[in-house]
């Protein structure tokens, strides 16, 4: 055992293992912080105004399917089909 030499630990394969994982999501944040930086989404204003809402609204009985799905999902409880 005394002539056993011992190893630093960026020696050993499996610290390497350990260590890329947490390493390569580190540089992914910041990779994705610089992109966020870079190029932010434009904000869209005076949404309401521009009439978008409307355009919804008008679409009438072409969203009841959506309509009702979304509602079943937010209550758990199924309307009855007209």
């Amino acid at each position: 055992m005394e002539n056993e030499e011992i190893k630093p630990w960026w020696k050993f394969g499996y610290a390497w293992m350990v260590v890329s994982g947490p390493l390569a999501v580190v540089i992914a944040s910041f990779v994705t912080l610089y992109f966020a930086m870079s190029y932010p989404d434009p904000v869209v204003e005076e949404y309401y105004a521009k009439g978008i809402n409307k355009n919804i609204a008008s679409q009438g009985d072409a969203l009841a399917p959506a309509n009702k799905a979304r509602n079943h999902a937010a209550t758990g409880v199924q309307r009855p089909a007209n």
